[in-house]
């Protein structure tokens, strides 16, 4: 299965978004922001969120600077 994570396109093997989290080495969840197909997903329904195959998956990290 494939999903489109900013604008790439990846493989991954598990449908779970936890685990494309994982894959992406996303450990840590605060300042990190997650939008599939447009949609921003509450990081509460990031553990049981399934993907399908050709998502668009956003991840937006906030950084510190100026």
């Amino acid at each position: 299965m494939e999903v489109i994570v900013n604008n790439e396109r990846t493989p991954i093997t598990s449908n779970k978004l936890s685990a494309l989290l994982d894959q992406l080495n996303i450990k840590e969840s605060k300042g990190v922001a997650v939008a599939i197909n447009d949609r921003v997903l509450p990081k509460k329904h990031w553990p049981t969120q399934t993907l399908k195959d050709q998502d668009k998956v956003t991840i937006i990290r906030a950084t510190q600077g100026g």
